[in-house]
């Protein structure tokens, strides 16, 4: 009862252990070395968060170093969502043969605009078929979508078989809002998990979504939250 009585912004009741097995510990700025995804994937294992999420050129090198110890997670289509199907399908056949145990993938938001929901379900089926049994979580990067957008998608994301869907990339110019996540509790088929991503910066807001049902919090400023703790 307490957990579900938490809401971002609200007083913390989760102790860090738990707050970080629902973390995905995430660096994808556009300048990360080697070095620096280094550091993140060592400190998702150190810390016990449920994955590095990292981007696909890295995945090999975090996999090999850390093998079954660490879950690396990359991403496909990322950030902006507009290449091709065949892109998208061969990125994630790159990265599952890299190593990698999750895929995130980006929409084509265009066909979403335009109501074209038939085929954005069979572009996240292909990567789903291409991901080997692999967990796939589908970014949905909500502060470009209606409602009914983001009703549709919801549909969208359970006929074509992925695990999760994601709210936002970190990129576009909102991330995540409790409202999406209580939306998309209402719509999603049984079985699809919520993955709240964007702008999550502080433990209150963190440990808020995990209370609302987020199965997973993309994060790169977990650690930092935590200070001391």
């Amino acid at each position: 009862m307490l957990l579900r009585a938490l809401r971002p912004g609200r007083r913390h009741l989760m102790d860090k252990k738990t707050v970080f097995s629902h973390v995905d510990h995430t660096l994808l700025k556009p300048d990360a070395t080697a070095r620096d995804v280094d550091r993140v994937c060592r400190e998702a294992v150190d810390n016990g968060m449920t994955s590095a999420c990292i981007p696909p050129r890295f995945v090999k090198m975090a996999k090999d170093k850390y093998g079954n110890r660490l879950t690396v997670c990359t991403v496909v289509g990322f950030p902006l969502g507009y290449s091709t199907t065949r892109v998208k399908v061969f990125e994630t056949q790159q990265a599952v043969a890299d190593g990698a145990d999750e895929i995130d993938m980006v929409i084509h938001l265009g066909d979403a605009k335009a109501g074209d929901f038939g085929r954005v379900t069979e572009e996240i089926r292909a990567v789903k078929s291409a991901c080997e049994g692999k967990i796939l979580k589908v970014i949905v990067e909500t502060c470009y979508l209606t409602e009914e957008e983001k009703i549709a998608l919801c549909a969208c994301v359970g006929e074509a078989g992925a695990d999760f869907i994601k709210t936002s990339t970190g990129f576009g110019p909102a991330g995540a809002t409790p409202g999406d996540v209580e939306l998309f509790k209402r719509y999603l088929a049984p079985g699809v998990l919520i993955k709240a991503a964007g702008g999550i910066r502080t433990r209150e807001a963190i440990e808020g979504y995990i209370a609302q049902g987020c199965a997973r919090v993309g994060a790169s400023s977990a650690l930092k939250a935590y200070e001391g703790v």
